[in-house]
């Protein structure tokens, strides 16, 4: 028996989702495990296609993914259980996530630290792979937040709005309307992909697209947060159901992203001011060898934070300049003794 969904102001009825996708052996395969795992697999190739711009190896973005599936799991379990530390008992309890309890930010915070440490060891530029990561997490979290759906889970508090979404859980007889939070955050981070998506190519410095990533989605969890129903709270044996944990580091998210985006863009003017004429890097061929008609000169060096930019000279200018050598070197002759 499944529960019973309906939106009546959006003319939906009532139909029944069932949270058990299939059974093997007699073992419930999840509708949530297989959303987690699509949200995982459209979030690697969008990384993927993300690479080819910065110009990373695709050997280097499926090392990467092994790592990162495992230790976001991992941190997604640890700061959800760390948050509710009353409610397990054991290990086991602790390993069991098939009664649920992932957390993103755990997810998110792990993952973080997993790619600047792949980074160094690959000696790659972590702020570009958090560059690459980006646009697939928050697709990621598009996808993911439809297996709350099917577990009739995430939502608000009561609504009577035209867009409310009613519950009748499995077993009971009376439907509830509610805030669909969850279609909330899922609409907002589609909206947040496709700006992520449209600025990456014409980003200032690498790490822009990441610092956009916490902005945004910093700013819109920490509203949509206030209307849940089950949210994990900060100490709450000491403060109560006052402080929402999720509301706190997605204000925290939005203020690091706004000032490191205001330091960070700062950095890249200035670097452009200081010279006439630069290149921007970051197109997939921009390590190849510049061809003989051309001599590049480094005016910035690149590094995991900063631009890359190059003052390039034609082979016009070139041969415009061995001209002017041969011509001051004739004259000096002249006026020597010979």
């Amino acid at each position: 028996m499944g529960n019973v969904i309906s939106f009546p102001g959006l003319g939906i009825g009532e139909f029944t989702v069932n949270s058990v996708a299939f059974s093997i052996f007699g073992y419930d395969i999840m509708w949530y495990g297989i959303i987690i795992t699509l949200a995982m697999v459209v979030g690697f190739f969008v990384a993927l296609r993300n690479a080819k711009i910065e110009n990373i190896k695709t050997d280097d973005v499926l090392d990467l993914a092994i790592f990162l599936i495992v230790f976001s799991m991992v941190g997604a379990r640890l700061y959800y259980v760390l948050m509710k530390l009353e409610d397990y008992k054991s290990f086991f309890d602790v390993i069991n996530v098939r009664k649920g309890g992932l957390a993103i930010y755990g997810g998110v915070i792990a993952g973080a630290a997993t790619v600047f440490v792949v980074a160094k060891v690959k000696k790659l530029s972590a702020a570009k792979m958090y560059d690459m990561v980006a646009p697939g997490l928050i697709i990621g979290q598009v996808i993911g937040r439809w297996g709350n759906f099917m577990n009739a889970e995430a939502h608000g508090v009561e609504t009577k709005l035209p867009w409310r979404m009613g519950i009748m859980y499995a077993g009971s007889t009376v439907t509830k309307y509610y805030h669909p939070t969850f279609l909330y955050e899922s609409l907002w981070n589609l909206i947040g992909f496709a700006i992520l998506m449209i600025m990456y190519k014409k980003k200032k410095f690498n790490g822009q697209v990441a610092l956009s990533y916490l902005i945004w989605y910093g700013f819109g969890r920490f509203f949509i947060e206030g209307l849940r129903t089950d949210s994990l709270y900060f100490m709450k044996s000491v403060f109560g159901e006052t402080i929402r944990v999720s509301q706190v580091v997605g204000a925290l998210c939005f203020i690091f992203g706004i000032v490191f985006m205001i330091v960070c863009s700062r950095i890249a003017h200035d670097r452009a001011l200081e010279h006439e004429a630069y290149d921007r890097v970051y197109s997939a061929g921009h390590d190849s060898l510049i061809s003989r008609d051309e001599v590049s000169v480094a005016s910035a060096s690149s590094n995991n934070d900063g631009e890359n930019y190059s003052v390039k000279t034609t082979a016009a200018d070139t041969s415009e300049t061995a001209d002017k050598n041969e011509r001051s070197t004739g004259e000096n002759n002249n006026g020597k003794d010979n």
